[in-house]
């Protein structure tokens, strides 16, 4: 390490610890540290400006990835020393450090955890999940590890979440930030933690029976999984100990049809993480107990750890406030990997006005309904699995699961989709069909084929459900 890297390296890491207040117990019933939780917008933007002066210094120093962009878009660290000055560096989309990485294995250059520092703190490897291309890693920190506990504390405090609290894991652990920073975050908070990974149903439904734990923690889709489990049991899931449902890794919140079904078949409240492994691994978008009420949905973001923005997906630059647009984030609470206008890439609409709850940090109205990635284009109509999930989950008696097949017919070559879903009335003469068809078409305007299944054929996971298989690069 070079001097100037250690010398910035130094300066970062004394300006995260000024702004880590209330380290180490909440300070008030509805905030965990008031002086952040609640600081004003004014306040907000000088911690976030203070930070952005100090972390592209850092940056330039430790991070090759980054100091080549510096120099090759002609900037100096200095030109990006407030919130004014971002609009001048280009997002960072996760292709290019797919590049990066494949470039320059295993790790890449664009984190700022260099080999000395990962053998004298290291504390855990992360990856994305690389369906898309060459899997991103992130290596970070013991002092990584004490923040990811301190800010998912926080999240988790607004939440609701007590000492008094007993939260299932119903996930496994593996190099995925979710279950990690949760159970840190509890920690801190004192709060009991079962850990659930490698049950089945049946078994987690014992240990929810025995040990009533107030809070499971999984993703939407094993929530509803893990409730018809109960059911076919003879046990009812709203009749047990549970009082709150925290979701992350697909949208819950977003979508009213899964909301309404989770909330009704658990008689249990919903609250959800966002993020991502790249930019946000921790306490990204969060509930607060305001969540629900006159604002609709949202989810709050913690702006004093890190800058949101949305910008326009054709063109990447900034939108206007109020205007729908996709999330970018930039990292201002790490050691290893405090990334500069990341691309998240889910659609959102920001809105800075005081919440009920007392916070003024940025909240994203409507939460977050689809990635762009996700995005699927049929015949020059686009539209987001999401809206096919608010279709069929709306249907009464239909399964939880489905599944988006998308094929080109042979005869003329013409894309078509095919959506695959449960019920005991399944086959090709179902009276559902036209029900099906007709909700799909109302939502997106599109005309799908409908196979209705036998209850339990489509797969459960307890990860991010894959329920999209695009067929037609094939033919």
């Amino acid at each position: 390490m070079t001097d100037r890297a250690e010398k910035t390296r130094n300066h970062w890491l004394a300006t995260l610890e000024k702004f880590k207040h209330d380290p180490d117990q909440a300070a008030d019933d509805g905030m965990w540290s008031p002086r952040l939780d609640g600081a004003s917008r004014d306040e907000l933007t000088a911690i976030q400006n203070e930070k952005l002066a100090v972390v592209t210094p850092f940056l330039y120093e430790n991070s090759q990835f980054y100091r080549a962009r510096f120099d090759r878009l002609g900037l100096a660290p200095t030109d990006i020393a407030s919130l004014e000055d971002l609009a001048k560096w280009p997002v960072v989309d996760k292709s290019e450090m797919t590049k990066d990485v494949e470039a320059n294995p295993p790790f890449g250059h664009y984190t700022t955890l260099a080999d000395d520092i990962w053998r004298q703190r290291g504390w855990m490897l992360f990856s994305t999940s690389g369906t898309t291309g060459t899997p991103r890693i992130f290596r970070y920190s013991q002092i990584d590890r004490e923040y990811w506990a301190w800010s998912n504390a926080r999240a988790m405090h607004a939440m609701g979440f007590t000492p008094a609290d007993t939260v299932f894991m119903m996930t496994g652990y593996g190099a995925h930030v979710f279950a990690w920073g949760v159970q840190m975050g509890l920690a801190k908070m004192g709060v009991g933690l079962i850990p659930g990974g490698g049950m089945d149903g049946r078994m987690r439904a014992g240990i929810i029976e025995r040990f009533q734990p107030t809070v499971l923690c999984c993703t939407p889709s094993y929530a509803l999984y893990m409730g018809r489990t109960m059911q076919d049991l003879g046990l009812d899931p709203a009749a047990t100990s549970v009082k709150k449902l925290f979701c992350g890794g697909e949208p819950a919140l977003a979508i009213g049809p899964t909301r309404e079904k989770l909330q009704d078949l658990w008689g249990a409240r919903l609250v959800e993480f966002y993020g991502c492994t790249e930019a946000a691994p921790q306490a990204g978008g969060y509930t607060c107990e305001a969540t629900g009420g006159d604002d609709g949905y949202f989810l709050h973001l913690m702006e004093d750890i890190q800058v949101w923005e949305t910008v326009d997906p054709d063109t990447l630059q900034p939108t206007a406030t109020g205007e729908r647009g996709l999330s970018v984030c930039t990292n201002l609470i790490s050691e290893s990997s405090p990334q500069l206008r990341f691309l998240v890439g889910d659609f959102t609409i920001l809105n800075h006005d005081r919440c009920a709850c007392g916070r003024n940090h940025a909240r994203a109205m409507g939460c977050f309904a689809g990635r762009a990635d996700d995005l699927i284009n049929l015949r020059g109509i686009k539209f987001f699995p999401t809206q096919i999930e608010n279709a069929v989950r709306g249907i009464p008696g239909l399964g939880d699961e489905f599944q988006i097949i998308l094929s080109s017919r042979d005869q003329d070559g013409m894309d078509v989709m095919k959506i695959v879903v449960e019920h005991p009335d399944h086959g090709p003469d179902s009276k559902l069909t036209d029900q099906v068809a007709g909700a799909i078409r109302a939502e997106i305007e599109v005309r799908a084929d409908i196979e209705i299944v036998a209850p339990d054929t489509l797969p459960k996971t307890e990860f991010k459900a894959k329920r999209v298989t695009d067929e037609r690069a094939k033919v």
